[in-house]
């Protein structure tokens, strides 16, 4: 089986409402698709979604690194060669996480369609029964948020993760009207996306200390590990790192000052589930929980941070919420009381409706075989 053609696809996705985090505001979703096709007839789908904050890539460089740089790469190649796979691609550009996720899932989705599996079965098998997600609020006023937290709990969900990282004592307002809009069984997360500095941490921190925060994820800029380990070392809440990790050197990093407790790995800033395997069996060996996190994917990258989630014990939570964010989608997931399903379908276990991806399409390539 040999790979014979990619089409690449850059769209936007709608939004139920305008998501609103600490560094950006995000009135639609852009992500990009990979289609890769076998000589035996055999398609496989992969996502990219950029972000300049965290990945480095732009929408638009993504969609011209996988058509230029990439794609090439894996003609005549066999989906399972994984490891090669990775290795051309590192060899050929340097970073390019998303774009080379969007090949990545996509070799993932073909291997376990060729084996019949679905893909979990091919990296670990079921470590997890059941996916519990969160329900993830934009940044608004506390009073917003606090309400927003009370229909999902109304609804079922036992997880609130809430994004803040602006005015630190704006923030602390919005985490004591969430924490006081739900009942103290609902774990309660904060996020701030890097967008705190070490002192406006520690205040918060103090501040909200009997609010019950699970963690506190990334507080400051993604290259400031020093104040990430001093707000560790100062505090006694857990504190999670995410846009500081993007590779296994930044974790090594990490567990070698102490500079967190939890690990939240996102396919879009490791390049995919194969280097990002590497960086939950690292955090596992180093006694650091993880969680699969989301850049607010559709169903083919949510459902493949599924499959990596249910494969690893070290992995304790995941953040696979995209699906519940989007008016449309350009993929089926299953969800019920903010539990995420996952079918014992091969591959991916997506049936993609590629009627959605030509609507929602701005530009369109084809790699193939000549």
């Amino acid at each position: 089986m040999k790979i014979i053609k990619v089409e690449v696809f850059a769209i936007r996705l709608p939004l139920n409402e305008p998501f609103v985090i600490a560094y950006d505001h995000y009135e639609d979703m852009p992500t990009i698709v990979t289609k890769v096709v076998t000589d035996n007839g055999l398609v496989g789908w992969g996502e990219a979604v950029p972000d300049q904050h965290v990945t480095g890539e732009t929408w638009e460089s993504t969609f011209q690194v996988i058509q230029h740089e990439l794609s090439p790469l894996i003609i005549n190649e066999s989906p399972f060669s994984i490891d090669l796979i990775h290795k051309k691609m590192n060899e050929k550009i340097f970073g390019a996480p998303s774009a080379k996720a969007a090949i990545d899932i996509a070799l993932y989705d073909l291997m376990g369609k060729e084996s019949r599996q679905p893909i979990y079965q091919l990296i670990g098998g079921k470590s997890h029964s059941r996916l519990n997600v969160p329900r993830v609020i934009s940044m608004k006023t506390p009073g917003e948020m606090a309400d927003d937290a009370n229909v999902a709990v109304e609804a079922g969900c036992e997880n609130i993760k809430i994004k803040v990282g602006s005015d630190p004592f704006e923030d602390i307002k919005r985490i004591k009207a969430v924490r006081e809009a739900i009942s103290d069984s609902v774990r309660l997360r904060v996020d701030a996306n890097q967008g705190w500095s070490r002192t406006d941490a520690l205040i918060v921190i103090e501040n909200t200390k009997d609010c019950l925060v699970e963690w506190y994820e990334q507080p400051v800029e993604a290259g400031d590990l020093l104040s990430l380990q001093e707000i560790r070392a100062a505090s006694k809440v857990k504190i999670m790192v995410d846009e500081g990790v993007h590779n296994s050197h930044d974790l090594l990093k990490v567990i070698q000052i102490r500079a967190a407790d939890l690990l939240n790995i996102k396919i879009m800033k490791s390049g995919g589930i194969y280097p990002a395997l590497a960086l939950a069996n690292i955090a596992e060996a180093a006694g650091m929980p993880c969680q699969v996190g989301s850049m607010v994917e559709s169903a083919i990258a949510t459902m493949a941070g599924a499959h990596l989630s249910i494969s690893r014990s070290i992995i304790q939570s995941n953040e696979m919420v995209g699906p519940l964010m989007f008016s449309k989608d350009i993929g089926s997931t299953r969800y019920a009381n903010y539990v995420l399903e996952v079918e014992e379908t091969a591959g991916l276990g997506v049936e993609v409706d590629e009627s959605l991806i030509k609507e929602f399409t701005n530009n369109y390539c084809l790699i193939e075989n000549v």
